[in-house]
């Protein structure tokens, strides 16, 4: 059997009726004639060759099966349309249709979620693309135009097509595991780190390839992932710097310890905004970029 094709605005009242309970309540809450909610109703009855509502023994229009199944796909096809006209209304003022965001694996980890958490509520229509890199890839994302916005480590390189903004900073410190050589010394003469394994961050960005950042031992292992640096720091493996906020429970516990080298104590690890000076960037943008700087503060 053929169908006819219902209207959004057949769908809109047919929500309505079930919302808010009865025909006319319906039309009140959308300002219009209840006999034009019934024609409404009817007629997509009507095209559709259903039962929509049982009017029959109540005063309360009650949902058929026929109604029940279609109510999900009648409320996904509203929502689908709002989403639309929301994303519409908000290019037209200037909001980003999507923003790619490249942050410095160093970046706390809970600051990063609930950051997004309430970006994902505040722009719902903006679409997100996410990247976790470090060091100069940082950079070269925003470069290359694959991210509109980066949370980045110290400069390793100048970039002179980038903008720059300083946000905050967490702590770096040189550890190593409570077994390690250098862990066992009560006190580490000058030199004596080079002559041990140093665990490093490596920097997959073509733009700074080749150049170290923090970096003493003749002897290193190079990861790109911190995840396993850590681990393998855990292990006994070398020794490294890392980020105080990610390693504060494994010096609590003992499962590192905290290294008192005399070339490097350690440092604050500042994090920049950068962004394409030719590509300055929206409102969805700009809000990231102070929400971070705020959580760095008050972290």
């Amino acid at each position: 059997m053929d169908i006819g094709q219902p209207t959004l605005d057949q769908l809109r009242l047919f929500l309505a009726v079930v919302d808010e309970g009865s025909f006319n309540a319906a039309a009140r809450k959308l300002g219009r004639a209840i006999s034009v909610v019934s024609y409404g109703i009817v007629t997509l009855e009507s095209q559709l060759g259903v039962t929509l509502f049982d009017r029959e023994g109540s005063k309360r229009p009650v949902l058929t099966p026929a109604g029940k199944a279609m109510l999900a796909q009648a409320r996904a096809v509203a929502d689908n349309v709002d989403a639309l006209l929301s994303g519409v209304r908000n290019f037209n003022q200037g909001l980003e249709a999507e923003l790619g965001l490249a942050i410095d694996v160093m970046f706390p980890t809970p600051l990063l979620a609930a950051t997004l958490r309430e970006f994902q509520d505040l722009f719902p229509t903006v679409l997100l693309r996410l990247h976790v890199e470090a060091l100069g890839a940082i950079a070269g994302l925003v470069v290359d135009g694959e991210a509109q916005l980066g949370i980045g480590g110290p400069e390793l390189v100048a970039m002179p097509d980038l903008e720059r903004e300083a946000i905050g900073e967490v702590d770096l410190v040189p550890v190593a595991a409570p077994d390690h050589p250098l862990a066992r010394m009560e006190m580490i003469p000058p030199g004596e780190a080079r002559k041990h394994r140093q665990l490093v961050l490596t920097d997959r960005s073509k733009l700074t390839e080749g150049r170290d950042f923090s970096v003493f031992s003749a002897s290193t292992w190079r990861l790109g992932d911190l995840g396993a640096r850590h681990a393998l720091m855990r292990e006994g493996i070398g020794w490294g710097n890392m980020p105080l906020h990610l390693i504060d429970s494994d010096l609590t516990s003992g499962r590192l310890k905290r290294l008192t080298i005399p070339e490097w104590p350690g440092m604050a690890y500042r994090f920049h905004a950068l962004w394409r000076r030719d590509c300055p960037g929206g409102p969805a943008q700009n809000w990231l970029r102070e929400a971070f700087r705020q959580r760095l503060v008050k972290s």
